[in-house]
């Protein structure tokens, strides 16, 4: 098995207590008759047939949803990418971090989950809550065609070609370490997201290269900032269960 140099212990030193600011003015609420309308036509444009949703970040480990069904997918011409700029979550305003999102180019493999049979625009409203709150991010939600070896189909993506406010593209991995390293929101860190991401991947036998190198970066990066708190420096046997 691999070694992550994330460990649980140094993820740990990256926790801190932050209070939620709540949503920011800067960006447009959706109501509730945004959220129906937004699921409705979603619904219309779906395929026949089952539901699927494309996990390649936290949906992979804290689904929030029931699924029947899951299959290793890819989704040619995006990868994966650290370019949402986030004060709230998993950063503060005094230290914003960065999220996931699916940028243009590459390959990205990931999991699609089969949602169980039932009325699509229902089921897709609460993915909607669920990931996405206001209307500057209607437009990363999108029907993502993904491969696998049953074949071809459509699955449903969130934060797909995201662009604009609120966005730092294409940056080098060292400042997303930096970042990462630092991050932390009420709902846990930076360096806590990457490795849930890293070792589930893992588990369903998906080597990112970007992402493994950022794992490494970030350990580097937090052992920089709190060493002498560290005892040790051997790395551990990732353990995926061991954060949640």
């Amino acid at each position: 098995m691999r070694r992550m140099s994330l460990t649980p212990e140094l993820v740990a030193l990256c926790h801190r207590e932050e209070t939620d600011p709540g949503p920011s003015w800067e960006w447009t609420q959706l109501s509730d008759d945004d959220f129906s309308m937004l699921a409705s036509r979603l619904g219309n444009e779906a395929d026949e047939g089952p539901l699927w949703v494309f996990a390649y970040g936290s949906l992979i480990w804290k689904p929030a949803f029931e699924s029947v069904e899951q299959r290793r997918a890819a989704a040619h011409g995006w990868h994966r990418s650290f370019c949402l700029d986030i004060e709230r979550w998993r950063g503060s305003r005094e230290q914003p971090g960065l999220m996931m999102a699916l940028e243009r180019g590459g390959r990205c493999d990931g999991v699609i989950y089969r949602l169980p049979d039932g009325e699509k625009p229902a089921q897709i409203e609460r993915l909607l809550r669920r990931e996405i709150d206001d209307h500057e991010a209607v437009s990363s939600v999108r029907w993502v065609p993904v491969r696998t070896a049953q074949g071809p189909l459509r699955a449903l993506g969130f934060w797909v070609g995201v662009t604009g406010k609120g966005t730092s593209l294409r940056q080098p991995l060292a400042r997303v370490a930096q970042i990462l390293a630092r991050a932390c929101g009420h709902v846990g860190s930076g360096a806590e997201y990457l490795y849930n991401t890293v070792s589930h991947l893992e588990t369903f036998g998906i080597h990112d290269r970007n992402l493994w190198r950022l794992q490494d970066l970030v350990a580097d990066e937090i052992r920089s900032i709190h060493g002498h708190m560290i005892v040790g420096s051997e790395p551990a046997a990732m353990d995926v269960a061991a954060i949640t």
